[in-house]
């Protein structure tokens, strides 16, 4: 691989002395002492097929890094203030995710306050030739659980429209609703469609590895790099693509075998492929004409020159400094008591009153693969429906968490509903009359869905720990706020549904919810505390 000479002293060999290797090893024990909880979430998270690659990353890490161990032993390590400035804030966003148990903060801290020690310990000089390998840890964290949520659920959207455009082209009968393909005989239900877009952040991860050790232009590099969404959505669709014309010309036992087979690591192996296939094109662009192993660098050290005299490393003041800053930390750990959160005593949904505003309930069951995606604490699901109707009814949907984390959110109605087959017409914020919760004014996003002719209206809000939020970044704020101030996490999502029949004025639909919620507003403050 490229190395700067301009960098390199090479009359002799520098190298750690025992005591040396003992700071480091010592330090890095105070470090997983420091960082127990981020350690403990971190392996919870990676037990989650889309972060099971992430066990690898420190080890692909220190091989980068032992890659440049020759280069290295030829530089002064001079050490970096910069690098002490990163470890300090690297510390104090560490503090922060513990005092307001949100783990993402706490995750991206850890790898912070670690790139800084490296940068402290290296020195600018040194340190430019491992930037990149430390920031591949970055792909160890989960994304957040908001923008994890997101993300998903527009690409499943997108993999799922793709694929029906697939099975079209063979000129098959078949029908969208939201993530559910309905192939007549057969449905492919959303999570089913979503499961070989688990392999998008593995794939990402090794596409941005594949850059870095791809000897090329920075443009094809970064080509590399970007094409992972797109091969694996493509490759989900075709997955999606060939499951319907199996259903159609081969029947419906072909086409669950296929899907038991094709939707694990054969879709990730194809991806895979697929990059490597785009490397190897994009090398033959090049007007020097290499071997293909020559062009992917995956080589290794050469043993150091025995005839060079040996000489023991000096440690930087630098280095020291955040050696002193880990183990006030470990001392300040050890003395301060464990935060715990504050879980606040209310009535669980099953003692949701069965009748309001002369509507009776008809509460209803989610599925188990429902309930363990959505990860709350308790929830209702039920229709508040008029006797003597139909249609004319208000469905109630309360999603609560005792605690909230990166993984236990809420999910956005604004994400959700479209995964349904719904198309958002209309969203605004409305101030509902004559209707608040505990004296605070009752407002909501008031969203208008369509499916074909039918259309729905929904109204929706975060109830979380005495106010009534609109905005999901704003709910996170109080959420990160509030979990340092009141010790509190605990929240929920509520929704109310009504259908509009056909030709009827939005307004009937609108004065139904009002009438509703004022007389649920008085209710919700014992099932979610204020």
């Amino acid at each position: 691989m490229v190395e700067d000479i301009n960098m390199v002293n090479d009359e002799f060999i520098r190298k750690n002395s025992l005591v040396s290797w003992g700071i480091i090893g010592v330090t890095s024990f105070l470090l997983l002492y420091v960082f127990q909880d981020a350690v403990s979430s971190f392996l919870h998270q990676w037990e989650r097929e889309e972060y099971s690659h992430a066990y690898m990353i420190p080890v692909i890490c220190a091989f980068f890094v032992w890659q440049k161990k020759n280069l290295l032993e030829t530089i002064d390590f001079e050490g970096s203030w910069r690098g002490v400035a990163v470890t300090l804030i690297g510390f104090f966003l560490y503090i922060l995710g513990l005092l307001s148990a949100i783990h993402s903060i706490m995750h991206y801290a850890v790898v912070i306050t670690i790139i800084g020690i490296a940068w402290s310990y290296y020195g600018n000089k040194a340190f430019k030739l491992v930037a990149v390998p430390f920031l591949i840890l970055l792909f160890m964290v989960p994304l957040p659980g908001f923008l994890y949520e997101s993300l998903s659920g527009h690409l499943q959207l997108l993999s799922s429209e793709i694929g029906v455009a697939v099975i079209r082209l063979f000129g098959i009968s078949v029908y969208l609703e939201g993530n559910v393909i309905d192939l007549g005989v057969y449905q492919l239900q959303v999570v089913e469609a979503c499961n070989g877009l688990r392999y998008l952040f593995p794939l990402v991860t090794l596409s941005f590895i594949a850059a870095y050790m791809y000897q090329e232009k920075v443009w094809k590099r970064l080509v590399i790099f970007l094409s992972a969404v797109p091969i694996t959505v493509l490759m989900n669709s075709f997955r999606i693509g060939i499951i319907g014309v199996l259903v159609e010309y081969w029947g419906l036992s072909m086409a669950e075998g296929f899907l038991h087979d094709f939707e694990g690591w054969i879709v990730f192996m194809a991806c895979i492929a697929v990059l490597f296939l785009e490397m190897w094109l994009l090398a033959k662009l090049s007007t020097e004409k290499r071997p293909f192993i020559e062009v992917f660098g995956l080589d290794l050290p050469d043993p150091a020159n025995p005839e060079l005299p040996v000489r023991e490393r000096k440690n930087s003041i630098q280095f020291y400094t955040v050696v002193a800053i880990v183990v006030v930390a470990a001392l300040a750990l050890s003395l301060f008591p464990e935060r715990e959160d504050i879980v606040p005593q209310r009535k669980t949904f099953a003692e949701f009153p069965l009748e309001i505003d002369g509507r009776v309930s008809n509460k209803q069951v989610m599925e188990k693969i429902y309930t363990d995606s959505l990860n709350f604490d308790d929830y209702l699901l039920t229709n508040y429906i008029k006797q003597g109707t139909d249609t004319d009814f208000v469905n109630v949907y309360i999603a609560y968490y005792d605690i909230q984390r990166a993984d236990k959110v809420p999910h956005s109605p604004k994400a959700c509903i479209p995964g349904g087959g719904w198309k958002i017409a209309s969203m605004t914020k409305k101030r509902v009359a004559d209707s608040d919760i505990s004296g605070v004014p009752l407002e909501v996003n008031r969203l208008i869905i369509q499916k074909g002719e039918f259309k729905q209206l929904v109204y929706y809000w975060f109830q979380q720990r005495g106010r009534i939020i609109t905005d999901e970044y704003l709910m996170k704020w109080y959420l990160f706020s509030d979990a340092m101030t009141m010790k509190r996490t605990d929240g929920a999502l509520i929704r109310l549904t009504t259908m509009l029949e056909p030709g009827q004025d939005i307004e009937m639909a609108d004065e139904r919810l009002e009438a509703f919620a004022k007389e649920f507003s008085p209710i919700i403050s014992e099932y979610v505390p204020q």
